[in-house]
Formats: structure tokens, sequence, C-alpha cells
């Protein structure tokens, strides 16, 4: 029983270790040999999130520098400190445009919620044609 479960782990890393395509492919051959070997292994790979979008990036960058200490949401080191200064400062400069266009359309949003509402003021002062 044990060496089949280890059998099943190093097929499973073996397909990993392919990507993607080798377990669509995997699922596709079982499809055509008996359906609920191809069934099995879908509802594996949806319940493993083997599917997702980033599972390989996810897997592959656990644990490394950077991840999940909050440098650059998520990115991490090259070890090159002039890139990396440069990608701190155009990010922190795009923030910055980010929040100001943000402050900008709030302007926007406000002075157009003032004239709709002048509008209406407007409107109801006026006596209503009969």
């Amino acid at each position: 029983m044990n060496m089949a479960v280890r059998g099943i782990e190093r097929i499973r890393d073996w397909l990993d270790d392919r990507g993607r395509l080798a377990w669509i492919a995997v699922t596709v051959i079982g499809f055509v040999l008996f359906w609920p070997i191809g069934l099995a292994l879908l509802f594996y790979m949806i319940w493993s999130k083997r599917m997702g979008c980033n599972w390989g990036r996810h897997h592959r960058f656990e644990g490394r520098e950077g991840v999940g200490r909050g440098f650059g949401r998520g990115m991490e080191r090259t070890g090159n400190t002039a890139f990396d200064t440069y990608r701190e400062e155009t990010l922190r400069r795009l923030e910055e445009e980010r929040d100001a266009f943000l402050a900008f359309l709030d302007h926007l949003r406000a002075a157009k919620d003032k004239a709709e509402f002048d509008q209406f003021m407007t409107s109801r002062d006026m006596p209503q044609a009969s």
C-alpha cells in the first residue's frame, strides 16, 4: 500500500514538473481509456487547484526573498541594486500619478454632482406649466 502511494506521488511530481499541458494530456488519455479515470483526474486537478492561473508561479517562488514582506507588492529583488532602485522609484511615481488622477476624478464627480443638484434646485423652484 505504501509503495503504491509513493508511486502515485512520483507520478504526480513528474507531471507537476512538466506543467499544466501534461496534466491535460493525461486527463484526456484517461477519458479515452476509461472515462471514470479521466473524470477522477479532472476533479483532482480542480480540487488541487492545478488548473489555476498562477499555480506554477505561486509554488516556484514560495519562500524566496521579498515574497510576503511587502516589497513591491510581491515582487522580489533582482540582486541588481540600480535596477531595484529604479523599479521602486518608478512604482512610487506611478502610484503618485494614480493618486493624483483619482483625486482629479473625485473632483470631477463632485463638480458634476453639484451641477446636477443645482439644476434640480433651479427646476424645483420654477413653477410648473400646466
